[in-house]
């Protein structure tokens, strides 16, 4: 009997506190989410660093045997003003010195990556005018790119997921979860193919030095706005049409980003992750003010409409020329 009567009590108390848990259990599966990251990033990587170093280190040590009138401190000075100006984008290669970084197709291409906050990386800004233009354009901007394209998704998705999927459910008779359901995967394909696999065939001709994994992985990497910045298309030595191109890029980007907008706005409609969601979410409870307003209104109300009608009862009561005999004596007495 007490068993039962524990038991009972502990599934009502994880029912009233299951989305506690549910955040519970989605924190933590972050969190190792991140930690299994680094593990995978670290051993990896790791590697690969230490075998950079050394390259570089050996080279370091042989550019000075060969070049035993300069010492190691001058070199270090002249290394740290090259690598400082290579984080402004500006080189001092030979191959890359006809590349300007701030005509007009490259501060177009700029200031899209700050507004869709990718932000590359390889360009920024040199002057402190530029700087604080920066912080004053991005206040204002990013909420406006925000505001542009929830507009824009909200009138796309109208036209490419709520009609086609209501009308293969009235006219055809299908069940609207089932017909979301297959219009969300058929919508994902299509993006993927149009937005990560053709363009990264392209950019994989286009660039001399990027493969095609390279090129879906800088496909990948723009879209997502995540802009690591280690890929940059249209900086080739000798790129041809190289404005044109450039604004292809913006093109591309500002359309694939609300592709991609769209195709998760589609799969967030859809009734099994609007479930899975809410395990996670705080559910809404009237709160005491509101229904002491409610309350308040209902008897306001009542006592309003109960006022009504005995001042109604009253009035009649005190008419003085209210004749309460009944139609048809009025008749009689009229015959009479």
């Amino acid at each position: 009997m007490l068993q039962s009567l524990a038991g009972s009590s502990c599934v009502r108390l994880g029912e009233q506190h299951r989305s506690a848990w549910c955040f519970a259990l989605l924190v933590l599966g972050y969190l190792l989410y991140l930690v299994f990251g680094a593990v995978v990033f670290s051993s990896v990587e790791l590697p690969y660093e230490d075998l950079l170093r050394q390259e570089l280190g050996k080279l370091k040590q042989r550019f000075l045997e060969e070049h035993a009138c300069l010492s190691e401190q001058q070199l270090e000075q002249f290394l740290m003003r090259v690598l400082e100006a290579s984080n402004y984008g500006v080189s001092v290669l030979s191959n890359a010195s006809g590349n300007w970084n701030w005509d007009f197709t490259s501060s177009l291409f700029f200031a899209s990556t700050v507004l869709s906050t990718t932000g590359y990386g390889h360009t920024v800004p040199l002057s402190d005018g530029g700087k604080a233009f920066c912080i004053i354009y991005s206040v204002i901007g990013i909420p406006f790119t925000l505001l542009f394209l929830t507009a824009v998704v909200q009138r796309i998705i109208v036209y490419v997921t709520r009609r086609p999927v209501l009308y293969f459910h009235i006219r055809w008779g299908f069940s609207k979860q089932v017909v979301a359901i297959i219009h969300a995967m058929v919508l994902g394909f299509i993006t993927v193919s149009f937005f990560f696999l053709i363009p990264a065939a392209i950019f994989s001709v286009l660039e001399d030095d990027w493969n095609f994994l390279e090129s879906f992985y800088f496909c990948f990497i723009s879209l997502s706005t995540i802009g690591l910045g280690d890929y940059v298309p249209g900086e080739g030595y000798n790129q041809k049409f190289r404005e044109l191109y450039k604004i292809g890029i913006t093109c591309y980007l500002l359309m694939g980003l609300i592709a991609m907008l769209v195709v998760l706005e589609t799969f967030c409609e859809l009734h099994e992750l609007k479930k899975f969601r809410k395990l996670f979410y705080v559910k809404k409870d009237k709160e005491e003010d509101q229904v002491h307003i409610m309350e308040h209104d209902q008897l306001s109300f009542s006592s309003i409409s109960d006022q009504a009608a005995s001042m109604k009862d009253d009035q009649k009561a005190n008419e003085p020329f209210v004749n309460s005999q009944s139609p048809t004596s009025n008749d009689s007495s009229l015959n009479n």
